[in-house]
């Protein structure tokens, strides 16, 4: 998988939390996904301010995000999607952050580089610009306008979720809340959340329980035994004492979804 494969995204809105959060609601309560969408528009129309042509172009791409990441995944990342909805209704409230973030990130990669570029300069620095970071992501898909405008609109969603804390300098922030993830199914989901981003599937396990890209995330400890263990999706190779390397199993074929 190369990220430019897919989708930016992002390019006209920030993706509020709670949004997320009422799609997977409205799925595990039998609605389809219509009737989803209808629902998604009032919510979003309640809490956008903008109006007319471009307010409901905004609204149709942030529907559009939600139904990628919960409704509709792609066949690529189905496994962990169905792993996303069983495990949402067994995990705290305050946990789900986690879930939301992992799932956004598996289905839009460029949700990642932008978490990865803010999670490596936040580990070098007090704090982060939007130019840092958006000076990095066109490293990867060039510099324009476009990636310029969805980088702004990711950065706003991290503040959303407070992972991210708005500095008292505009465009600049510091790291906002950290979670401590102690539940071994979603630290293991998490990690496979992660090996999703990754062109390769896999990364040694230091790597993969500490990416940069869940830098709102501290995993408790976990061997790579535990790991898969945990997760029949997840396998280890184990090269030496201390180099164990995590990878993603061979995705099957997904059972017959919620007709669109």
């Amino acid at each position: 998988m190369t990220l430019r494969r897919y989708q930016i995204g992002f390019s006209s809105q920030k993706i509020r939390y709670e949004w997320l959060e009422s799609t997977v609601r409205m799925y595990l309560a039998g609605m389809q996904a219509e009737e989803i969408e209808n629902e998604l528009r009032k919510l979003l129309s309640s809490t956008l301010s903008s109006t007319g042509k471009a307010g409901r172009s905004s609204r149709g791409k942030a529907i559009t995000i939600l139904k990628k990441t919960w409704i509709f995944p792609r066949y690529e990342i189905w496994a962990l999607w169905n792993a996303g909805i069983r495990l949402f209704p067994t995990i705290n409230k305050k946990d789900r952050i986690a879930l939301h973030w992992g799932m956004i990130m598996a289905a839009y990669p460029f949700w990642g580089v932008v978490a990865t570029e803010t999670g490596r300069l936040l580990r070098l620095q007090m704090d982060v610009t939007s130019h840092q970071v958006r000076r990095r992501v066109v490293e990867y898909y060039g510099d324009r306008e476009l990636v310029a405008r969805a980088t702004r609109n990711v950065l706003r969603s991290f503040v959303d979720w407070e992972a991210l804390k708005e500095a008292s300098k505009k465009g600049v922030y510091t790291q906002g809340v950290t979670h401590d993830i102690n539940q071994p199914q979603l630290i293991a989901w998490l990690v496979e959340s992660f090996l999703y981003t990754q062109e390769s599937r896999s990364a040694p396990l230091r790597v993969a329980l500490s990416p940069p890209s869940l830098f709102p995330f501290r995993f408790r400890p976990m061997s790579a035994d535990q790991l898969v263990t945990v997760s029949d999706r997840l396998d280890l190779l184990r090269h030496g004492l201390d180099q164990d390397l995590i990878m993603l199993r061979t995705v099957t074929q997904p059972a017959a979804k919620r007709s669109q």
